[in-house]
């Protein structure tokens, strides 16, 4: 009899030695010979059920309906079924469970809080294998520090943070010293965790730039030799140290920004607020700096500002309007050819028109 004949047979005339032993070939034909046709547990079926962790699964809920050591022994075998089996057969702790799901970060951690429910030994040491995981442990689960966990987080600077901030809720040396691997995190931590400036913290926030700036301005709250050295690595930074920090101009924070057209344009209008030979060269690197420097620092023309901002014909055709306001055969050469040479002919034609009224 083939095994369709033999399923066929029992669900009409009902379950027999004979067809069960033909379909107990696998634990999936096992299981819904079970199901369907026994409508019941047999010692036949269970064995067979239980040599795939799924089919001892689905066996223990759905037609033993009550958990065995054979079943949960089989479930053991795949941390998932182990889970489940703990959860919705066992519905409690037990140790071939736990340890089954263990191998499973995911699935421990979800052990740990939903059937345990408290914390263990032995999940917080699998857990302390990742800091990222010995973080979210000392969290959710201790739900305050510990030292295996702090000591698993400091294995990264990120997790360290984390932990310092949201489990310790305050400084620590531990933490501290791992989170400053990292110029981001060195200033973080002195101004969310620490809330005070420390040599230890500043020297590492002054390693970027752009920390160094923000240390000088949020933690610090007053400059200093160190932080503005470190913020004159780049234009941006030692333009808004000027001009936050400072609040006036010195000497090698206009040095810094000049090495950025845009910032020296910047540096002139808002920390200088008047025009200078070195702010002015710089901005005149690009064309639409320097007319943004002719229209806003100078508020006038100037053969060096037009020069450069005729490299760019669009620059060119601005500064025509807004700064020259007149005919000049520099801006012109710059734009006849372009599509703002049209343009640029009525607001000359209109310029001369109002001279004349």
């Amino acid at each position: 009899m083939t095994q369709a004949k033999a399923y066929s047979h029992g669900k009409k005339y009902g379950p027999s030695d004979k067809t069960r032993k033909i379909l107990c070939t696998n634990s999936g034909d096992a299981y819904d010979y079970a199901y369907h046709i026994d409508k019941g547990p047999h010692a036949q079926t269970r064995e067979v059920a239980c040599k795939d962790p799924e089919f001892a699964y689905n066996y223990a809920k759905y037609i033993d309906k009550k958990p065995r050591n054979d079943t949960r022994e089989a479930a053991c075998r795949n941390p998932e079924f182990a889970y489940l089996y703990a959860k919705d057969i066992d519905k409690c702790p037990r140790k071939e469970t736990r340890e089954a799901v263990c191998i499973n970060l995911k699935l421990a951690f979800n052990y740990a809080k939903y059937i345990d429910k408290e914390p263990r030994e032995e999940t917080r040491k699998v857990f302390c294998q990742k800091p990222n995981w010995a973080y979210k442990y000392a969290l959710e689960i201790d739900k305050g520090p510990h030292k295996d966990t702090r000591e698993a987080a400091c294995k990264e600077s990120q997790w360290s943070f984390k932990y310092a901030e949201n489990v310790d809720k305050g400084p620590r040396e531990e933490t501290r010293k791992v989170a400053c691997r990292v110029p981001e995190r060195a200033y973080n931590y002195a101004k969310d965790i620490d809330k005070e400036s420390r040599e230890d913290t500043r020297k590492v926030a002054c390693k970027d730039s752009r920390c160094a700036y923000l240390y000088a301005i949020y933690v610090d709250k007053e400059p200093r030799d160190d932080t503005r050295e470190a913020a004159c690595e780049s234009p941006f930074n030692a333009y808004a140290y000027a001009l936050e920090v400072d609040q006036c101009p010195r000497d090698d924070t206009r040095e810094a920004a000049c090495r950025g057209p845009k910032m020296a344009y910047l540096y002139a209008e808002n920390v200088d607020k008047c025009p200078r030979d070195d702010t002015r060269k710089a901005a005149c690197v690009a064309p639409e700096w320097a007319y943004a420097y002719a229209k806003y620092v100078d508020k006038c023309p100037r053969e060096d500002t037009r020069k450069a901002a005729c490299v760019d014909p669009e620059s060119a055709y601005f500064y025509a309007r807004s700064i020259d306001k007149c005919f000049h055969q520099k801006t012109w050469n710059a734009i006849r050819k372009t599509e703002y040479a049209e343009e640029y002919r009525k607001i000359i034609n209109n310029m001369e028109k109002e001279k004349i009224i």
